[in-house]
């Protein structure tokens, strides 16, 4: 098994980075379209039109604002995202995990950075950048 470990700064306080990570209509500004809660054992799916993707999810863990967990079902993966957040001063801290890819192939790859790039635009939605 291969997982995705990434760590990101913001200069925001937790909470806004927290509403971000689950909020569906700021969700659908940095990553997909989505019906999104932040409800243990909720459904939902996120959906890329223009790739004919749709990911399946169902939310494992919210203990806000510190931890988010959600399975990540689409194309070729069963995976889960969690989302570990602290704050420290000024500063959140912001851990990524996307656990359960069978290698570091096309789809590990991709994952990893296709989130480099929706945390970039997660930044700039939150007024960093």
């Amino acid at each position: 098994m291969a997982d995705i470990s990434l760590d990101f700064q913001f200069k925001s306080p937790i909470h806004k980075v927290w509403d971000a990570l689950t909020n569906s209509e700021t969700l659908a500004l940095w990553v997909m379209e989505n019906n999104f809660k932040p409800e243990v054992g909720y459904k939902c799916q996120f959906r890329n039109k223009e790739i004919d993707l749709v990911v399946d999810s169902e939310v494992l863990i919210v203990d806000k604002p510190n931890k988010l967990s959600y399975t990540w079902v689409g194309g070729p993966i069963d995976t889960v995202v969690t989302w570990t957040l602290k704050q420290e001063g000024e500063t959140t801290y912001v851990h990524l995990n996307h656990a359960g890819f069978n290698q570091e192939d096309y789809a590990y790859k991709g994952a990893k950075s296709g989130w480099t790039y929706k945390v970039e635009e997660l930044k700039k939605v939150i007024g960093e950048e």
